[in-house]
């Protein structure tokens, strides 16, 4: 298998040479990453030379608009998705928000969705909103050790349940979750699979179509791209769902899910995401025989998997040796590299501790107080987050574990 190469990875960052960041190691990749130079580049060029109302009749006005259509067709494409069946947005939450709105609109009395206490709040919370409204919601909880356990989600399911809302993994447990055999369980139920994808697609955007999900939501701004959110979903769920976008767009599907018109400059430059993916395989696999869209995103999530677990198994053992609790599990290939740390010393202390090595990290609760709670922690104490990404250095892994030894 190809080993990473953390030299170009890096020089396609630019804020790896900013002087105004030199010392500091980025370990809040969580709470969104460094972009890239492709999307950089389209980003400024756009507002440089396209910054019209796209798909005029003019160069530069067409231009813009084909930039927008090339990042929806190239990330579909990665993300084994229609074209029609992705949609952007401000963000993942206000995607949601949209989602949730929609399903209320449809649902009838005596519907039930299921949430998780996992998942955060940001993107949990508007699915409980439903509860305002008539609609009964179940949380499926975690058990001890953080997990959620299919036999619990089965004892939830019936037939009123239209939607199970699940992370793909959690934003501080960070355990990577079935997401096949949870759907299989949804879809034998008769109802639809909702994944949040936000702290699982900066490891590796996901193969979609293969997952089985109905819904999966992502936010771009957390894989080397603008702020943005990204909405997949069925032509079979986008048709059954009212339209919440403008009447005039509701006979096109890309479109029916998205209330305001969208940002035309961060769209066009989320092609710069797909950029960035094709420009890694080309470097590490081009002695390979061209493949499709898919394989070259599977190949490069691989790449960034294997980088981000042989990472994680360092600071997972720096971490046994001290007097401190890691949430989620121990064995780096069953988690995402976002590791949350329960310590004497509230969280967001820790972190303007380690900001004097600098090392750039947050504590606090992470929006994710029901998950905080049922592990027994004081949300207003708090944890430790780092996280990191494939673009992290050994020298910045051994900085940050010398950074925890201090502090801890």
């Amino acid at each position: 298998m190809a080993t990473l190469d953390l030299d170009f990875v890096r020089a396609q960052f630019p804020a790896f040479a900013d002087p105004s960041l030199r010392g500091l190691a980025h370990f809040e990749n969580a709470g969104g990453s460094f972009a890239c130079a492709q999307v950089i580049e389209r980003l400024t060029r756009f507002y440089t030379s396209r910054k019209l109302q796209p798909y005029g009749d003019t160069a530069p006005s067409a231009a813009g608009g084909a930039e927008m259509d090339e990042a929806r067709s190239r990330l579909a494409a990665m993300l084994n998705v229609g074209e029609d069946e992705i949609a952007f947005g401000p963000s993942t939450t206000q995607n949601t928000y949209v989602l949730a709105n929609a399903f209320r609109q449809m649902m009838q009395p005596g519907d039930a969705v299921v949430v998780t206490n996992q998942d955060h709040e940001a993107n949990s919370g508007p699915w409980r909103r439903l509860a305002d409204e008539g609609f009964e919601v179940r949380e499926w909880r975690m058990n001890a050790e953080g997990h959620l356990a299919l036999r619990d989600l089965e004892a939830l399911l019936d037939d009123r349940v239209r939607v199970v809302c699940f992370p793909h993994c959690s934003n501080l447990i960070a355990q990577i979750n079935d997401v096949p055999a949870i759907v299989a369980k949804v879809h034998a139920a008769g109802a639809l699979a909702c994944v949040d994808g936000v702290s699982y697609a900066p490891h590796g955007l996901p193969d979609i179509g293969a997952l089985g999900a109905d819904i999966y939501l992502f936010s771009t701004y957390k894989t080397y791209g603008p702020h943005q959110g990204i909405l997949c979903a069925t032509r079979a769920v986008i048709d059954a769902l009212p339209n919440q976008g403008h009447w005039f767009n509701a006979k096109y599907p890309g479109k029916r899910l998205t209330p305001a018109g969208p940002d035309h400059a961060q769209i066009a430059a989320c092609a710069g995401i797909a950029d960035y993916i094709d420009a890694l395989y080309a470097h590490h696999f081009e002695a390979e025989p061209q493949a499709g869209p898919v394989a070259r995103a599977a190949r490069v999530h691989d790449l960034m998997r294997a980088r981000e677990m042989a990472l994680t198994g360092p600071v997972l053992e720096c971490l046994s040796d001290l007097d401190v609790r890691v949430l989620g599990a121990l064995d780096p290939a069953d988690r995402a590299p976002t590791i949350a740390l329960h310590h004497a010393r509230k969280g967001a202390d820790l972190a303007a501790d380690l900001a004097t090595d600098g090392i750039m990290c947050g504590g606090g609760d992470f929006y994710a107080v029901r998950l905080l709670e049922a592990m027994g922690i004081d949300p207003a104490h708090g944890v430790l987050r780092v996280s990191f990404t494939h673009y992290t250095s050994e020298e910045e892994i051994d900085g940050l574990c010398a950074a925890l030894q201090r502090v801890l």
